[in-house]
């Protein structure tokens, strides 16, 4: 028996062109300079800087009835383009996973590098100083080998003990290898490394300080009272120890010099300090909001005449060989690409510049004086409403794009926020909520910081009756801790 079903389905299709556009409306200005030259290098027919005649480039110079039979064969069906395959999810740009969009063209480009050696290796060579047999010195290897990044031997010895034997054929005793790492490892540089818990990390650099008696009560602190410390039951040590709270202090604040991850500080000292590029600039000017784009992302693209006039020559020819037929629909391809490439960056830049100009008048009151209380409710949607384009494209602008202003550089997507309702029924942004938060918590007695509860509480004071629960999701958004682990001596 057979079965008839009807089947519709919806889906979305656009243009190459419109395709190149949000590909381009996607990229920071770092990655769009890097773009722009990919393409100036892969076609021939695009050129930057200035054009010193006035020619400009036109279609029709070209793009004759004599001439279509070339665009069958290059000619792109829009309707066979589907946006899913070209901008799919799993296509994640570099801008979403970093917002680093240092520009070449910036000053001070050329960062000398000094010469190093890995963490490990430094390790190993640190072993040299010591006076080892042969099998010391391999299980003295094995043990800096087994370190992770962060500086910690974070496998038994037993499992270390076993793994010797079967990978390296060294048959040895545990306490041969505890000796090793108790009497060699830990006396490696930095303080600390080869600990297998923080616990024993704090305790190796606390020992290896000259002593003192803060340094001494710390040591006991760290040894016996270990647990209490991390919870900061403050009371308890006091009471433990029979001290002052400025003997407690003291003795904390030697802790708190100590460096929990010794081998992440060697190598984080090889990172490379991240430059941001704005996209656009607002200053203020007697009052009124003035914005520029970044000139990066308005270069200026045009066709070159070269290629005009050669198809100009070969139009112009009228017995036509193949290989002057080939000539011309190539020529005529780069020219076509051209121009949709310029046209591309135009319209990206008209994109960018009508985008920000409604984000800054939706926030004038913010840029007017940077006081980030008057930030009001914005989401994605205010502003594709206002300027008439797809929620998707504004997504892209905010994304990726960062803006100069007297109060630092900032990225857009920070300026939009749901809305919540005070206690006068009027919408306030939850961003100036974790900004008087911050604020509360902030001036709080360090003594007796001030738990979830009360902070709701003191925040229904001020107008914004927002429950606990809240009150903890937006204090874990601005990575403040809970009130027991803010508090202070």
């Amino acid at each position: 028996m057979l079965k008839q079903n009807l089947n519709l389905k919806l889906s979305q299709k656009l243009s190459p062109q419109q395709i190149q556009l949000m590909k381009l409306i996607q990229l920071p200005t770092q990655a769009f300079e890097q773009r722009l030259m990919e393409e100036m290098n892969e076609n021939p027919a695009l050129e930057g800087g200035t054009l010193e005649d006035e020619d400009k480039f036109e279609k029709d110079e070209f793009d004759t009835d004599e001439y279509d039979d070339f665009d069958d064969a290059e000619s792109i069906d829009a309707n066979e383009i589907n946006i899913d395959e070209y901008l799919s999810n799993d296509e994640t740009p570099d801008y979403k996973t970093q917002t680093n969009n240092y520009s070449d063209d910036d000053e001070d480009r050329d960062i000398p590098f000094v010469a190093t050696v890995s963490f490990h290796q430094d390790l190993i060579n640190q072993l040299n100083t010591f006076v080892l047999s042969d099998e010391q010195r391999d299980i003295a290897e094995f043990l800096v080998g087994s370190i992770d990044d962060d500086g910690y031997l974070r496998r038994s010895i037993s499992d270390i003990v076993d793994d010797m034997a079967f990978t390296q054929a060294l048959y040895t005793e545990e306490s041969a290898v505890s000796k090793i790492l108790c009497h060699i490892i830990h006396e490696l540089e930095p303080s600390g490394v080869g600990a297998r818990d923080l616990q024993e990390c704090l305790l190796l650099q606390l020992k290896h300080k000259t002593p003192t008696e803060s340094v001494d009560l710390a040591i006991k602190i760290i040894e016996d009272q270990f647990d209490a410390f991390t919870k900061k039951h403050y009371e308890k040590l006091l009471q433990k120890f029979a001290i002052t709270k400025e003997q407690l202090k003291k003795a904390i604040d030697e802790i708190e010099k100590l460096n929990p991850k010794p081998g992440g500080a060697f190598s984080g000292s090889s990172k490379i300090t991240e430059h941001i590029v704005p996209d656009f600039t607002i200053r203020v000017t007697d009052d009124e909001l003035e914005l520029s784009l970044n000139g990066r992302n308005a270069p200026e693209l045009f066709v070159s005449k070269d290629y005009q006039d050669m198809m100009k020559t070969y139009k112009d020819t009228k017995d036509k060989s193949n290989a002057q037929r080939d000539a011309v629909q190539f020529i005529k391809q780069k020219l076509d690409s051209a121009k949709w490439f310029i046209d591309a960056v135009k319209q990206r830049q008209e994109t960018l510049y009508v985008t920000m100009s409604a984000i800054m008048e939706f926030q004038q009151e913010y840029f007017l004086d940077g006081d980030e209380t008057k930030l009001k409710p914005m989401i994605l949607k205010d502003i594709a409403d206002k300027i008439g384009l797809d929620i998707s494209t504004v997504s892209r602008v905010a994304n990726s794009k960062y803006v100069d202003t007297p109060y630092g550089t900032k990225l857009l997507k920070d300026f939009f926020s749901e809305a919540m309702v005070n206690d006068q029924g009027e919408e306030v942004s939850t961003i100036e909520i974790k900004k008087i938060l911050e604020q509360v918590i902030a001036e709080e007695d360090k003594n007796k910081p001030l738990p979830d509860d009360q902070l709701a509480v003191i925040l229904k004071e001020r107008g914004y009756p927002i429950a606990r629960r809240t009150v903890a999701k937006y204090r874990e958004q601005l990575d403040i801790p809970v009130a027991r682990m803010r508090k202070k001596i």
